[in-house]
């Protein structure tokens, strides 16, 4: 299981892990989200927002969330053991609810991870710099009609050679978009989907995208970053590349295995 997860990491850029905490923590979870709203889960009619963000959250239930046996392992086996910081809260939260008002973030991007002095937009760099992966953490049912993410599928591998000229300084988000979507819009599209307590783990350059909500149930998700506790390395003398290493240099033709 260990082979073929890593495996399906490398081709596709992420993987899914189900049942990855208890649906009962995920409802603890959604219970304190709804508190940060401000809306009635029962009156559709308080939902005045087509998204509404919240930051950290650092209750329990997050943190347990974060924690789980399963999802220390796939981070071991994706990134590294000892290669990673763990996390005892979760955020941002990007909360989507039925609205016929279209929200403004629906473009195909990369997350950024940090903000250079004088900088407005995140940043990427070629080793992912403070950021080891990305994760979606579902704290409710989603799915095709609950505005589920939507993935390009190996979008990854076409990344690191647009990265590679900005060098360590990186490029901003806005930036590198139109090449982003360029370069990926050969992509099989996947979208999300799953369950309460489900968690997506997908590569740092993994080409992704909101949604308009046009269902009827909301749809409740976080999208932390996993960081790094050392730099991703691209060039190890002893080969120990872990699947996000060697997902880079796949995608720079330097690791064709």
């Amino acid at each position: 299981m260990d082979d073929d997860l890593a495996t399906r990491f490398l081709a596709d850029g992420f993987v899914k892990i189900e049942d990855a905490f208890p649906p009962r923590v995920a409802q603890d979870c959604a219970r304190l989200l709804w508190q940060e709203t401000g809306y009635d889960p029962a009156d559709p009619g308080t939902w005045k927002d087509p998204v509404v963000r919240v930051g950290g959250m650092a209750q329990g239930p997050f943190a347990a969330a974060a924690n789980s046996p399963v999802l220390h392992r796939a981070f071991d086996l994706l990134v590294g053991e000892g290669r990673w910081q763990p996390r005892y809260a979760l955020g941002t939260f990007p909360l989507r609810f039925p609205h016929a008002e279209e929200p403004n973030d629906t473009g195909w991007h990369i997350e950024g991870s940090y903000l250079p002095e004088g900088a407005n937009w995140y940043h990427t760099n070629l080793r992912s710099r403070d950021r080891a992966l990305l994760m979606l953490f579902l704290f409710s049912e989603v799915t095709e009609e609950d505005a589920p993410t939507r993935i390009r599928v190996g979008s990854h591998l076409d990344v690191p050679p647009l990265l590679q000229p900005y060098g360590e300084a990186g490029v901003s988000g806005l930036e590198i978009a139109p090449k982003l979507v360029e370069a990926t819009a050969h992509r099989r599209q996947a979208y999300a989907t799953g369950r309460p307590g489900d968690v997506y783990l997908c590569h740092p350059f993994l080409v992704h995208a909101a949604q308009p909500h046009h269902g009827t149930r909301p749809r409740f998700m976080a999208q932390p970053p996993l960081h790094p506790a050392v730099p991703y390395e691209l060039d190890r003398p002893d080969g120990d590349y872990s699947p996000v290493e060697r997902a880079i240099r796949r995608g720079l033709h330097l690791d064709e295995g």
